[in-house]
This record gives structure tokens, C-alpha cells and sequence, in this order.
């Protein structure tokens, strides 16, 4: 297998958006790392969007469980689009990803955010053996909810995750498919927010999720594209 960073360039070059009527995205993101101090960070890195520009999307979540997110593009055209109900608050910052190598990135954020965020990435026979599916499911199967929950149910236990969601409600109210790739674990990670450290990586107490999006208890790093219900719009 080619390393996360050749993937992650080449899907950020040639983004190939899922076909179809729904609100589509094509990119890669880190689905959650969970840190012993009760913070969670989440990256998306949308290079290609079916409602706007590509994005590059920050989540937090602090020890009290309160979320935010911060995105390079204004919260109705990014995550906050399907999020925004259960927020404490939404912002456009400024945020860079830098791959140091082939396995590790560096996420700074400004304009208020203040963070820097390393990630060094890992492949294990497990992952190995989840990308090899992944990347064989043909396009229907990736429209299928069945097929969709039934491979989280598999993929939760497998990986040592928790619970994983690849298809529900988001918070928002828009049913939702997320249809990964090729798929690493984070292997280590630190992260400054404003000025703190936010400690090592550990599992939270109970496992967290935005409707039936859930954040995996260890860290994972995805290459794919996730579809959405359209928004309504107000009549």
C-alpha cells in the first residue's frame, strides 16, 4: 500500500466526487482523536465539495462536552451545515495541514483558533485488511444503508473503536454515508489549544457522537468521500 500522504495528495489533486442527487464530498480527515484531558480533535480535508469550495474543517470537543468547529469556508457551506443544531459555536478561521513525511502532519489554526496539532499515522494488518475491502466495495454497495451499517458494526469491533456510524442522522437532521477508502491508525498525537496542552492519547470515559455520527475511541485517519441529504430550503 502507498503511503497516507502520496493518497492524501493524490485524492487532494484529482478529487473524485461520488456521482448522484445528494450534497457530496471528496477528501480525507483524521475521524477523531480523543486525549486523556477529555478534549477530542477532528480534522476534515474536503478538497472537492458538490455545494462549494473544498474546505478544511477543525472539531473540538472540550472536557465538559461541549463542541465546536472551524472551517476555512463559512459554516453554511461546511461541517456546521449538518452539525450547527448541537454546536456551542461555529467560526471561519485560518488552517494549514503540512505533512512533515509520509506518516505524519502538523494542523495549525489561527485567526482566534490558536492550535497546533500533530499526527503520526500507522498501518497495521487490520487496517491493511479494511483498506483491501474498502477500496473493492463497488459503488452501489456504498448507497446501501444496510451495507453501510452492518460494515460499521464490523469495523467498530475490528478496529477497537468503539461504536462506528457510517450511515444515520446527523444532528441537523440530514441522513448521512460516509464510505472510507483506505484507512490508517494514529499511532501518536499532541496538540496545543491555545497555550494548553492537551494531553496524551486515551479513550474517553463514554464514548461520544453528533447524532448517529460517533467519534471512534482511538484515533483513525480515513481517505474517502461522504454524501449527505440535501438541506432544505426555507420556503
Amino acid at each position: 500500500m502507498q503511503s497516507p500522504r502520496t493518497l492524501a495528495e493524490s485524492a487532494e489533486r484529482n478529487p473524485v466526487l461520488p456521482s448522484g442527487p445528494d450534497e457530496r464530498f471528496a477528501g480525507y480527515g483524521v475521524m477523531g482523536v480523543p486525549f486523556s484531558s477529555g478534549y477530542v480533535l477532528a480534522l476534515r480535508h474536503f478538497a472537492a465539495s458538490s455545494v462549494g469550495p473544498g474546505y478544511t474543517s477543525v472539531w473540538i470537543r472540550d472536557p465538559a462536552g461541549a463542541w465546536t468547529m472551524h472551517s476555512t469556508t463559512a459554516p453554511a457551506f461546511s461541517c456546521p451545515r449538518y452539525f450547527g443544531s448541537v454546536l456551542a459555536s461555529a467560526s471561519t478561521s485560518g488552517i494549514t495541514v503540512r505533512w512533515r513525511n509520509d506518516y505524519s502532519f502538523t494542523v495549525e489554526g489561527g485567526d482566534g483558533l490558536d492550535l497546533s496539532w500533530d499526527v503520526t499515522l500507522h498501518a497495521t494488518p487490520v487496517t491493511r485488511l479494511m483498506s483491501a475491502v474498502a477500496g473493492s466495495v463497488p459503488e452501489g454497495l456504498w448507497r446501501s444503508p444496510t451495507f453501510l451499517r452492518a460494515m460499521g458494526a464490523v469495523a467498530g469491533p475490528a478496529l477497537g473503536a468503539g461504536h462506528i456510524g457510517l450511515t444515520g442522522r446527523v444532528p441537523n437532521g440530514q441522513a448521512f454515508g460516509a464510505r472510507p477508502r483506505q484507512m490508517w491508525f494514529v499511532q501518536g498525537s499532541k496538540a496545543h489549544l491555545r497555550g494548553k496542552d492537551l494531553g496524551q492519547v486515551a479513550s474517553l470515559p463514554v464514548q461520544d457522537r453528533l447524532g448517529d455520527f460517533w467519534i471512534p475511541q482511538r484515533g483513525i485517519f480515513m481517505i474517502g468521500s461522504s454524501v449527505f441529504e440535501p438541506v432544505a430550503r426555507p420556503a
